[in-house]
């Protein structure tokens, strides 16, 4: 065998006689985060249908002032309750989502066909209440357009007049590219994947060995030093890849668990959409091994490389964050950026849309052109005569 395959596969088989070092890359690390971002959404959607499906308790200060209006609640299934002594604190302290106060002049006003007055006492910084004061607002606003429209047909008016203009909602989405809202963080998860499953090894290849003083017997061998970096560096993106892989066959199982259709939605997430995003993504993992092996060996010690390491795995989150504070139309360059380009093709599959060829294309060359010169970085850094020398 080639020198690069002979420390590839030496890389490989240390690697996996640590089994904790394997249960935390691919169980802990591969296997959790699916996992556990399933169950988060799954809950937030039985949270979301269980508050909807339940009957809107509202409680009501100077209900007699309104008859009409509390029938009217009564009649679409709100629960009116007697409200607090004091709503403001009531709200303050979060033991009601909303109260509405109907104020003491209301039934005059209603009487002379002046605008007649309603309080929402609310706090719009919880958002558990959000969809209970949502409700509350839309049911009255009902009302509000209903006993408007019975004013004008009292005096002869056509409520038509009043509505010059009928706004229609033509809704261009599809149940699978509203699914997009829900993945959103899919991106990010799946990119954290390719750096997180090479970090261990790229870290103790390097300096764990120097640390271990195993490195320098290593170098000694008539061997060029980039055979030897390019046999850790294929071995970390091997453990890269297997656990973008890990991670979408667990993807593939939890989604179709997850219970979307019941608020509109489908998640198509197959072996067809599996392999797209492996071929897409399995790229990054060049970039990853790459940056990875550099710092270890620029690092002095395991602990300084971990930490450098651990740091630089947060990379990977800056275009999902710009992406979700500035969201921008896909622009031909953006694909020929890496990062940025696995965002936008990683949103694209999840949403159902057809990728181009060329947009792919780009992605990967401009993936794999960096990684190969953050290679080189890496093999000039292996090329330094300390690099044996324990800190």
């Amino acid at each position: 065998m080639s020198p690069w395959k002979i420390v590839f596969w030496k890389e490989v088989r240390e690697n996996f006689r640590d089994r904790r070092t394997m249960f935390s890359t691919f169980v802990l690390g591969t296997l959790m985060g699916p996992v556990l971002f399933a169950g988060l959404i799954g809950l937030m959607i039985s949270v979301t249908l269980e508050r909807a499906e339940k009957p809107l308790k509202l409680p009501v200060a100077g209900a007699a002032q309104a008859p009409n209006l509390i029938a009217w609640l009564k009649a679409r299934g709100v629960e009116v309750e007697e409200a607090p002594a004091d709503p403001e604190a009531a709200i303050r302290k979060r033991d009601h989502d909303v109260v509405l106060r109907i104020p003491a002049e209301y039934a005059q006003q209603w009487r002379e066909g002046r605008p007649a007055t309603l309080e929402l006492i609310v706090d719009r910084s919880q958002q558990k209440a959000e969809q209970a004061v949502s409700r509350a607002e839309r049911l009255i606003a009902e009302y509000v357009g209903m006993t408007a429209s019975q004013r004008l047909l009292v005096r002869g008016i056509s409520p038509e007049v009043v509505q010059p203009v009928l706004i229609a909602d033509v809704d261009q989405s599809t149940p699978q590219s509203r699914s997009g809202m829900l993945l959103a963080m899919l991106p990010y998860l799946l990119i954290l994947t390719v750096f997180a499953g090479g970090n261990y090894l790229a870290t103790d290849a390097t300096a764990g060995e120097r640390e271990r003083q195993s490195l320098e017997p290593l170098l000694i061998n008539p061997v060029s030093r980039g055979q030897i970096m390019g046999g850790k560096l294929m071995a970390t993106f091997a453990f890269a890849v297997a656990s973008l892989a890990i991670s979408l066959f667990a993807f593939s199982i939890t989604a179709p668990m997850l219970p979307v259709q019941k608020i509109g939605m489908v998640i198509e997430f197959g072996p067809k959409q599996c392999l797209l995003l492996f071929l897409v993504v399995a790229p990054l993992g060049l970039i990853g091994a790459g940056l990875l092996t550099s710092v270890s060996a620029f690092a002095k010690g395991f602990r300084e490389a971990q930490t450098y390491n651990t740091l630089l795995i947060i990379l990977p989150a800056i275009p999902s964050m710009l992406m979700a504070l500035n969201p921008v139309k896909p622009a031909d360059w953006m694909y020929s950026l890496p990062l940025l380009s696995h965002q936008l093709l990683i949103e694209q599959t999840v949403r159902g849309e057809s990728l181009v060829a060329w947009q792919v294309a780009a992605s990967v060359a401009a993936t794999l052109a960096i990684g190969v010169v953050i290679a080189l970085v890496a093999a000039r850094l292996y090329h330094r005569e300390h690099l044996a020398i324990s800190a």
